[in-house]
């Protein structure tokens, strides 16, 4: 098994694509020496969320880099972001533009075939199943997919990021009463900059499954790492900077999971 599911027991599932840091041995030697490091990680991910599983949330996690597989893009490949850097379903590039691979060992066609139906497919097999267990259950479900980025990255985007950038693929995925609550949310906390539906407005998880018509909606949050953990090496968890914006990241869940939740006792 390549991930790990904790079944919760309210109607939220969060999704945290890209903290997986494994590398399989037999793929090593055809990256870049500097790959290993996995620098493109949402690190620590799982402890700035540790507060979850008392929210009854269910919770999916890799163990595989997104180095191997991105299992935040479509499974054709099509680019998230038309005209914009784009990572890739089997990337190629660190986030700052330069070869993941050595010369000639990037993964041809039938290894990306490979990896997607080993380790992409049983992902999305298990996150779909488990938002159909949670819509069974309540009625319907709220999907949050789980991301954080450096603040800033030249080859992906200008300047400096927002510290939270909230997505809801232009509105598409979730009921707007859901992405009002999440405003009213962080303009409770204005030292905290925020956009929505800016340069990240979900990628193919938040696009895929959020779907409001059928009650499954989804929100994607990247927020900048200097918010809770150094942004260079060794990446280190900054327990005080973790401890300040933790309440307001269970404000926000919390306020989708009540917005979402009015949706359905009208």
């Amino acid at each position: 098994m390549t991930f790990r599911l904790h079944r919760g027991s309210c109607p939220l599932l969060v999704s945290m694509p890209h903290v997986g840091t494994d590398i399989p041995i037999e793929l090593r030697a055809d990256y870049q020496p500097r790959a290993l490091g996995v620098e493109d990680t949402d690190w620590h991910l799982e402890r700035l969320y540790d507060f979850l599983p008392a929210l009854g949330a269910s919770i999916m996690q890799p163990q595989l880099s997104r180095y191997v597989i991105d299992l935040n893009r479509p499974p054709d490949d099509a680019p998230m972001y038309p005209g914009a850097s784009n990572t890739e379903l089997c990337p190629t590039h660190f986030f700052t533009g330069d070869d993941l691979y050595l010369p000639g060992r990037a993964p041809e066609a039938g290894e990306r075939t490979r990896r997607r139906e080993a380790y992409w497919r049983p992902y999305h097999e298990a996150l779909a199943a488990e938002l159909q267990r949670i819509q069974a259950q309540h009625g319907y479900a709220l999907l949050w997919d789980a991301h954080s980025i450096r603040s800033q990255i030249p080859w992906l985007f200008e300047g400096t990021l927002p510290a939270l950038n909230l997505g809801t693929a232009s509105g598409q995925s979730a009921d707007p009463a859901i992405a009002l609550a999440l405003e009213q949310a962080c303009q409770a906390s204005p030292n905290v900059s925020h956009v929505f539906n800016g340069r990240f407005k979900g990628g193919y998880i938040t696009r895929h499954y959020g779907q409001p018509q059928q009650r499954v909606h989804a929100v994607q949050l990247e927020m900048c790492q200097n918010l809770y953990m150094q942004e260079c090496p060794p990446f280190a968890y900054d327990e005080p900077k973790a401890l300040a914006i933790q309440p307001l990241l269970q404000a926000l869940l919390q306020s989708a999971l009540a917005a979402c939740a009015a949706l359905y006792e009208k």
